[in-house]
């Protein structure tokens, strides 16, 4: 294990003890102190499978100076692209050409999504964590205000959202099996599958068994970020918990695909590690799995790092709208099929003009803070909320609501975002699936 250390992440809570803080200390500066990031902990369920040594087979061996302006503009003139067509359009190479992928892009969007705009909202149910990432504004060492909503709190919450029309939830907590078992974030979807169409859930890795209860509760979608496919990366910037095991991890949407599930939703953070290698590894683990279980849909996220609670130096670095805009473009470009999400962590402008050309799902309405979208609706003055949003920047004033995960960046209500979609020219979609 490699010694990392970067200033930007490590924030001291003044109310540790002095043990805590020396602990912390020490797994931040001392690898020996950490376990294996690679060995399963008991309990993980181990599947066969080829999916992350296909995938990492190109990750590990691309160059991407190598390609050239010829390279691009040649993926851009196949009618089908390869592989190594889409490692030329993540390339540096592929600067200069980003109005001609952007041109491709959306017409491969409207050849197979038409002018559709799909919307959904997160609902945080929780904010308690036992993993240490670095990065994130819920890790355990970080002092936030914590909370866990209960049933009643939940059906409050889901009846506010529904109310104003939304037809697709995202269920979120955070890892921490102790505070959010499986059970609770079942009778969560439960309640969800009686107010929503679509139920999906973004919480901690699962056994297939496990994954095959929450789909009986109404659930049929799942997401999991890898956050970065970096190995050495990863085991820098997760240094507790059962999130530090990479390959758990990794094979998260295949047992989730052999637990029922419809499907699965796929990212990486950009900005903790090579942006391109990891955009690479995130739309390769999708095509490969696509081609494993191709009745299952996929989609792709980008999200960048944000600002979290307590530390405003975390940023994505290198990954600049530019950078954002080239790797969906080359997402649309080499799988025309994929869905693809932008969230609120990006600027109301960008996500104004992404859905135009490769995304095709944004959220609304959004708050990454628990307990607290009755403010977010109630409220018919979207300028007031955004307002009020920017000023407490993820700190929550009321004793029932738990800080947020990250800053978000485009706080449109979800009437908002509807009438600026449709003044787009594009048609928002609530939903077109049925639980099966």
């Amino acid at each position: 294990m490699n010694n990392y250390h970067d200033e930007r992440y490590f924030i001291d809570s003044d109310t540790l003890s002095p043990e805590a803080l020396a602990r912390k200390h020490r797994i931040e500066t001392d690898p020996s102190a950490r376990s294996n990031h690679m060995e399963y902990m008991k309990g993980m369920e181990v599947i066969k499978s080829d999916i992350h040594d296909k995938v990492m087979g190109h990750v590990d061996s691309v160059d991407f100076s190598k390609y050239t302006a010829r390279d691009v503009l040649a993926a851009l003139d196949h009618h089908t692209c390869t592989v190594e067509d889409f490692k030329a359009l993540l390339s540096p190479a592929a600067a200069p050409f980003l109005e001609k992928m952007a041109q491709k892009a959306k017409l491969e969007t409207s050849k197979h999504f038409g002018n559709t705009v799909y919307f959904f909202t997160p609902l945080y149910i929780a904010n308690y964590c036992e993993n240490y990432c670095v990065y994130c504004g819920f890790n355990c060492y970080n002092k936030i205000k914590r909370m866990q909503l209960s049933m009643e709190q939940i059906e409050h919450e889901m009846k506010v959202i529904a109310d104003s029309g939304m037809e697709e939830v995202l269920i979120l907590t955070g890892e921490s099996r102790a505070k959010s078992s499986v059970e609770y974030i079942g009778e969560a979807c439960k309640i969800a599958h009686k107010y929503f169409r679509m139920v999906g859930v973004e919480v901690y890795p699962m056994n297939t068994d496990e994954y095959k209860y929450l789909h009986e509760c109404g659930v049929d979608y799942v997401t999991v970020f890898q956050e970065t496919y970096d190995k050495d990366r990863y085991e820098q910037l997760h240094l507790l918990g059962h999130k530090r095991i990479y390959p758990y991890r990794f094979d998260s949407q295949e047992r989730a695909l052999m637990g029922g599930m419809r499907g699965c939703g796929f990212s990486a953070l950009l900005g903790l590690s090579d942006f391109r290698k990891d955009a690479l590894a995130s739309a390769l683990h999708v095509f490969y799995l696509q081609k494993k279980y191709p009745h299952a849909e996929m989609s792709l996220s980008c999200p960048r790092l944000r600002p979290i609670v307590n530390n405003d130096k975390i940023n994505p670095l290198d990954v600049h709208e530019k950078e954002l805009c080239q790797v969906l473009c080359a997402y649309r470009i080499f799988m025309p099929f994929v869905g693809i999400t932008v969230s609120s962590r990006e600027s109301k402008e960008f996500r104004n003009g992404i859905v135009k050309i490769a995304a095709t799902k944004v959220s609304a309405g959004v708050s990454t803070g628990v307990g607290d979208h009755e403010e977010k609706y109630k409220d018919s003055d979207d300028e007031v909320k955004t307002k009020t949003a920017d000023v407490n920047a993820g700190k929550k004033t009321s004793d029932a609501e738990g800080d947020e995960q990250f800053e978000i960046n485009d706080n449109r209500s979800f009437n908002a975002m509807y009438k600026d979609i449709s003044g787009e020219g594009l048609q928002p979609v609530l939903n077109d699936y049925l639980y099966v």
